[in-house]
Formats: structure tokens, C-alpha cells, sequence
């Protein structure tokens, strides 16, 4: 009874204290911001973790639970029942005098794209790791995603009452894959079942959680834990001076780190990426929540703490810095359609916006009116009256702004950087079931296109049929549901279609084409040589691994015999010329054409007339050369029980899939292998039915690779 009536009285002191918090964030600094975002594997934790901040801060006053249907963040039907995250999800709380901006994104490869545009956004982020598994390969990808961006992280091994949970285990797997230094400053009191709390080795203390306690209970650090504790603050000081110049100094003068100084090395190292802090727990028992909610505060940037933005201007190169009081700089990252209108989910960088406020779309030259700003806690929302430099907000009112759109000041026009949209390679054939619906239909895709950049819908020439694109098999079902859910519609849907691609195999030498044209008036006159030849696996292309992709462009040209403005005519020739191969017209990648000789007319020459010329020149050397066909290919980390694996790899095998690994983990075998992705469709089911349901599998893009001669064949 006594621990119960504790339990109220501390939640009842935490709430007030948040709501203190939230009137007092209404003014705040720029410097008490917080933006980041939840980075992890499928079933690491994430969303739990983002349910216990919303609860920790005071902004929820029940807990959510992933299997209970019942978080904040997964509010979509669909994440509901499938029981993950699919679409990244913004809400803000506040904690210890700061806003927190938190968006939690999706684990599934099939929505990377998800995490793309939010990561284009955030100045921070936490990466979730299991303690049982570690780094897993979705955890690997969404790392790399933020290094990329340059976002400074902090990482929190979560599930450690999980059996066979061990920090140390997790953290050597974030040294070993990631290549961070990890920085551990929390010491596990008891192991699985037994985890109980954590030793701060900054402060030298000790939090133990109680069975159904909401807060920490503080206290010295164990005495059985206390030798291993300051072997562990040793060896964490002597990390920190090796990377830190400052600790350094201290730890040669002192042999020892204050906690001030310690601390201060962290938020650095935090902040270059030289290292990354480590924090651990359990969310879903609610312990270690409060520890990593102060450093989210005490390590990740704030909008002031990041580089000023830089943007185009009339080609020139601008900044703007994060200040309330400069011109408007904004960027769209999100767009979805909910009940109350559409909604366009905003990045301010600098400047101010108000109700009623006129605002350029940068790309269009177009003004748009912001009608209301809203502050967003997933699908509910809270009307502001302005949001500032620092704030992600939600809009209502613009008519035509997508994700990537940059929003600025109708008198100080400033064009940001859109995020990246990755290239669909699975394709599926939507169709109405009655012809009355099919412009509803037309509606439907185009709506969810504009939501999500990474779903291409677009018409087959030669079938007439509706092609709709996307990442994945998940990917293209959460689509296809969404429009039958959303849109009440009954939809067919076809087999779904990969990306190929066709590639020069052997390649021809000095192909000579002239291309020479008169109607009356001035002609056109353009002859060019050409060398065409396959990318080396270690060229210029961006290949991930599998065959080389891309295209090179090189003039040897020497005595000006073509003109440079001519030689970049011809390049974008060539470029036009990979739209369609010979095979099949799939469009052509990896390889290089060299111009090597040419002749032009002193009047029937032009730009043009080039650019036709190396078009048709390109088209003439593939169908003269020897072509293959690429098929994309996935790297797949299949998770079984040990009796399944004969199965399991025969399956694989037949699959054409190539294994490259197999190792033992906790009871199960790890099996890793490249299988082209049009064999992977159905692989879900079919590994649930060999493995009794046991069995689990992740995707991964991996390029592209040779396909069977058969199949080159027959296209």
C-alpha cells in the first residue's frame, strides 16, 4: 500500500513538473530545442521507447503498448495490426525546461524512405539496439542513413531483461560494425529477469527501479558492483582523453576526469560523431527511460548548436542562421491527408511563421496562405498561434507544397536541398474492379504518391496498364490497403514486377554516325565517334556491391574538332538514350562512353543536332554490342530454429540465392545470403510453413547482378 501511494505521489510531482515545463516552452530559447528522431531495427523497441518518453514527461498518463494496439505513434490501422511501424510519426513533450521534437520512425526496410526525409530534418537521434541481438542489419542501415546526414547520436541497448541479454556483447557489436567508439556511461544492476536499474559512472550512483515504480529510486552504488563500476569509469576517462584534447590535458595533470569535464567531452564527441554515449535498459519495464531523456538534453544539439542552413539563390550559395528574427527559410518533409484537411509537416530552419502568412514555394516561384500551424503529437493536434526558427510543425493551407518543397520569405527567396528519393524496384499491376472507379482510382494513386515520393505510379506504353512502384512487397501492400481502407475502394492487383536494368556486356570501338538533316532553311549537321564499353566492377559507378551501375562520360577530343558546348549536347544524348535498351526496354546502367573524334558545319551545326547524334549513336552501339540484363538482388538475414536450416537453405537455394554466412546466435542460426528479389515474393509465408512460424527474415537493397542468361533470353 505504502509503495503504491509513493508511485501516485511521484507521478503527481513529475506531471506538475511538466506542466511547468510546457507553459514555460512556450518561450524558450532556441538553445532549449530538442529535434531528433528514433532510429532502429523491426522489434528493437523504438516506438516502445518513444511511448515511455511521452509517459516520463507527463504528455500521456497511461502507458502505450506495441501488442495492445494502444501507442500514440502508431495510430495507422495498418501499424496496429501488423504490429510495426510504417509511417514516421512526429510528437513533442517537454523535460527539464526543454521542448523535445521527437519523430519515431519505421524499421522495415521497405519504408527507409520514412527515415530518409525525417533524418533530413533532425539535429539528433537515438539508435535503439536490442541486448540480445545487437546490431542487426536494418540497425546497420539506418546507421549509415545518418552518418550520411552528419546527425550526432546517442545509443540505448534496450531489452536487457531479455535472456541472454549482455551490454557488453551489444556495445562490442556497435564497435565492431558501426566503427563509433562507444562510450558506455551506465553500468547494468542485475541481469535478465534481475535487471533491475543501472550505475551512472558520471555521477557515481545508482538508480534501481522498483516492480511498477514510474521513477528511480537514487542511492550509492552496490558494494558488489562497486569494483567492476570503477573499472568501467576508468576505462571510460581513459577513452574520452584519447578523443578529446581538453580531457585530455586534465587526465595527464590530474590521472583522473571530473564529471563536469567528463560530461562536456561527451556533448562534443556526441556532437563531431568522434564517439557515441551508450545508455541502456528496458522500456517496456520502464527503466532507464529518465537517464536517457537527460541525455538526450545533456549530449544532442540543439537548432543553434548545428551549422547555419545553406541554400541557392540566382545559382549563388546563402545561409541562413537558426534566429527567429531573419528571413523565413522552411522545409516540407511530410505530407498526409487526414480529417481535419491536408497536412504538411515543416522543418523551420530560420524565420518566423504566423496564421494568415503569404510564404514562396521556392521551386515554383508560387505563394502559398498558411491557414492554421498546429503542433502535432501524431494524429492529434494542438493550434498555435506562430511557430519559430527551431520548430517541427504542422500546416494546413497549402495547396501544392510536397515533400522536398522549401518554403521562404516572398522577399528573401532561399532554395534548400530536398532529401533524397530512393529508386522503386518492385512494381505491381492496380487496376478497379469496376470501370466506374476508375478515375477514383487515378485520385487515389496520385494522393498517395504525393504522401509518399517513394511510391511511383505511372502508365505502361506498350500494356496500358497501371504500374504502381515501391520499395518493396510490404511496402506496396501497405499502399494497395491504405487505398481500399481510405478510399473505400475495390482494387485488383497483379503480380508484382521488379526493375530491371540492361547493361553492355561488350562493348564496340570507333562507331562513326553522322547526323545529317535538311528540310529547307538551316540544316542540321552533327558527326560523332564513339567508344562504348562496360563500367569495371571497381569503376565509377555507384554500385552497392553487386554489378557496376551508373554512367560514365569522357572527350578525348583534342584540336576543338567539337566544340565543348557540342560535347556536353552529345553527353546528354547518351544520357537520353538510357531511358531504353535493346533486350526489353529496361533502361541501360553500367557503362562508360568516351568521345573520341568528330566534325562539325560552320552553319547547320548546333546543340541540338548534336544531341540527337549522340542519342542515336548510343541507341546504334547497344544494339551493335553484347547486352545483358541485371536483375535487382536483396541481402536477406534469415533468423531460424537449428532443425529448420536444411530447409531452410534448400529453399534458399532454389530461390537462386547465394548464402555467404551461417553462424549460431541464442539458440537459432543466422543465415545470410543475396537472392535476386523476384524470387523473394511469397518467401514469407513459405518460411513461416517450413520453420512452424519460428523462422524471421529482413531485406535489404543490395544493387544489382547478373541475370540467368534464360531470363536475358526471353526479354
Amino acid at each position: 500500500m505504502r509503495s503504491n501511494v509513493d508511485n501516485r505521489n511521484n507521478r503527481n510531482n513529475r506531471n506538475n513538473r511538466n506542466n511547468r515545463d510546457n507553459r514555460d516552452n512556450r518561450g524558450n530559447p532556441l538553445t532549449a530545442v530538442r529535434n531528433l528522431g528514433i532510429l532502429a531495427h523491426v522489434d528493437a523497441g523504438k516506438t516502445t521507447v518513444t511511448e515511455r518518453f511521452l509517459y516520463a514527461t507527463g504528455t500521456t498518463h497511461k502507458r502505450g503498448e506495441v501488442h495492445d494496439g494502444t501507442t500514440v505513434t502508431d495510430f495507422d490501422p495498418q501499424e496496429r495490426d501488423r504490429g510495426i511501424t510504417i509511417f514516421a510519426a512526429a510528437v513533442s513533450c517537454a523535460w527539464d525546461g526543454h521542448r523535445i521534437n521527437l519523430i519515431d520512425t519505421p524499421g522495415h526496410v521497405d519504408f527507409a524512405d520514412e527515415v530518409e526525409r525525417s533524418l533530413r530534418v533532425l539535429d539528433g537521434a537515438i539508435a535503439v539496439f536490442d541486448a540480445v541481438a545487437g546490431v542487426e542489419p536494418q540497425s546497420e542501415s539506418v546507421w549509415r542513413q545518418a552518418d550520411r546526414h552528419g546527425v550526432p547520436r546517442i545509443a540505448f541497448v534496450n531489452k536487457l531483461d531479455r535472456a541472454g541479454a549482455d551490454l557488453d556483447t551489444a556495445v562490442e557489436s556497435i564497435r565492431r560494425r558501426l566503427h563509433p567508439a562507444p562510450l558506455v556511461v551506465q553500468v547494468p544492476i542485475g541481469t535478465e529477469d534481475g535487471f533491475t536499474g543501472v550505475v551512472d559512472l558520471l555521477r557515481m550512483r545508482a538508480l534501481v527501479w522498483a516492480d511498477g515504480g514510474d521513477t528511480a529510486e537514487e542511492g550509492p552504488v552496490p558494494d558488489a558492483l562497486r569494483e567492476e563500476a570503477e573499472r568501467r569509469r576508468r576505462r571510460l576517462e581513459e577513452a574520452v582523453a584519447e578523443l578529446h584534447p581538453t580531457a585530455l590535458e586534465e587526465f595527464c595533470a590530474r590521472s583522473t576526469l571530473s564529471a563536469r569535464t567528463l560530461a562536456s567531452a561527451l556533448r562534443d564527441l556526441t556532437r563531431t560523431g568522434e564517439g557515441v554515449v551508450v545508455l541502456c535498459g528496458s522500456a517496456y519495464r520502464n527503466r532507464g527511460i529518465e537517464p536517457l531523456l537527460d541525455a538526450v538534453v545533456a549530449y544532442l544539439p540543439s537548432p543553434s548548436d548545428v551549422p547555419p542552413v545553406r541554400g541557392t539563390h540566382d545559382g549563388t550559395e546563402q545561409e541562413r542562421a537558426a534566429d527567429a528574427h531573419v528571413p523565413l527559410a522552411a522545409l516540407a518533409f511530410k505530407v498526409s491527408a487526414t480529417a481535419t484537411g491536408r497536412l504538411t509537416y515543416l522543418r523551420l530552419y530560420s524565420g518566423t511563421i504566423r496564421k494568415g502568412d503569404t510564404v514562396l514555394d521556392a521551386g515554383t516561384r508560387r505563394t502559398e496562405r498558411i491557414g492554421r500551424i498546429l503542433r502535432v503529437r501524431a494524429d492529434r493536434h494542438a493550434e498555435l498561434d506562430r511557430a519559430v526558427a527551431g520548430d517541427i510543425v504542422a500546416v494546413v493551407g497549402l495547396k501544392s507544397a510536397c515533400a522536398g518543397t522549401t518554403l521562404c520569405a516572398p522577399a528573401a527567396p532561399l532554395l534548400l536541398e530536398p532529401p533524397s528519393v530512393a529508386d522503386p524496384v518492385v512494381s505491381v499491376a492496380v487496376e478497379a474492379r469496376r470501370s466506374t472507379d476508375t478515375d477514383r482510382l487515378a485520385t487515389a494513386l496520385a494522393r498517395l504518391a504525393e504522401e509518399d515520393p517513394s511510391l511511383v505510379v505511372r502508365t505502361d506504353p506498350e500494356t496500358g496498364q497501371t504500374l504502381l512502384s515501391g520499395m518493396g512487397e510490404l511496402h506496396l501492400e501497405v499502399a494497395v490497403e491504405k487505398i481500399r481502407q481510405s478510399h473505400g475502394l475495390e482494387v485488383a492487383v497483379g503480380r508484382p514486377r521488379v526493375a530491371y536494368r540492361e547493361t553492355v556486356v561488350r562493348g564496340v570501338s570507333g562507331l562513326v554516325f553522322r547526323h545529317v538533316k535538311q528540310d529547307g532553311g538551316a540544316g542540321q549537321f552533327a558527326h560523332v565517334v564513339l567508344d562504348v564499353a562496360p563500367l569495371e566492377a571497381d569503376g565509377d559507378g555507384d554500385g552497392d556491391g553487386g554489378a557496376p551501375t551508373g554512367f560514365v562520360f569522357r572527350s578525348t577530343v583534342v584540336g576543338g574538332r567539337v566544340p565543348q558546348e557540342y560535347v556536353r549536347a552529345v553527353e546528354a544524348g547518351c544520357r537520353d538514350a538510357l531511358a531504353e535498351g535493346p533486350l526489353g526496354g529496361h533502361p541501360v546502367t553500367g557503362l562508360g562512353v568516351t568521345l573520341t573524334d568528330g566534325a562539325t558545319h560552320s552553319k547547320d551545326s548546333s546543340e541540338m543536332a548534336f544531341r540527337t547524334a549522340g542519342r542515336l549513336a548510343l541507341r546504334e552501339a547497344l544494339r551493335t554490342g553484347v547486352m545483358g540484363l541485371l536483375e535487382p538482388v536483396a541481402d536477406v538475414t534469415v533468423t531460424v530454429p537449428a532443425d529448420a536450416v536444411g530447409g531452410v537453405l534448400g529453399d534458399l537455394a532454389a530461390r537462386r540465392g547465394r548464402v555467404s554466412d551461417s553462424a549460431p546466435r541464442a539458440g537459432s542460426v543466422v543465415i545470410t545470403a543475396t537472392v535476386p528479389l523476384a524470387e523473394l515474393f511469397g518467401y514469407a509465408t513459405r518460411l513461416r510453413s517450413r520453420t512452424q512460424g519460428r523462422g524471421t527474415f529482413t531485406t535489404r537493397p543490395a544493387g544489382y547482378a547478373p541475370a540467368p542468361v534464360a531470363m536475358a533470353g526471353d526479354r
